[in-house]
């Protein structure tokens, strides 16, 4: 794959795609531990729904991994697909920017329902 921005397609680069794989595996770490916690503790369904924010944590760092997309920069409006982490330029075009926002809410609503589906499987559990 080409080092290259797509408007609304792909916002970053290999060292800020590695950043948002480490922020997924964090999450699911956490989420691995909150849950083992939950349970070990007997704790009510009310309280295993709180698996929602790990679960969101490292929902959102895989998939803007694997979209080659951060949400942070999609609203931004700035992208780094070539430079070292944290290197950004500015997105100058309106219309590319209306499309990284499209982008920004669709991660954001994956995110959500796969993050909503696992607590309320934790809370059926």
């Amino acid at each position: 794959m080409k080092n290259e921005y797509i408007p609304g397609v792909c916002n970053i680069g290999p060292d800020e795609i590695k950043m948002r794989i480490q922020a997924g595996w964090i999450g699911l770490v956490g989420t691995v531990l909150m849950g083992v916690a939950l349970f070990w503790f007997e704790a009510s369904p009310y309280a295993r729904l709180a698996l929602f924010l790990p679960v969101f944590v490292a929902s959102i760092g895989f998939l803007q991994a694997f979209m080659h997309f951060c949400v942070a920069f999609g609203s931004s409006g700035v992208f780094n697909v070539s430079g070292a982490a944290g290197q950004t330029e500015s997105v100058e075009k309106a219309e590319f920017r209306k499309a990284d926002q499209k982008k920004v809410i669709q991660i954001y609503t994956y995110a959500t329902l796969i993050s909503f589906a696992v607590a309320i499987g934790a809370y059926f559990v």
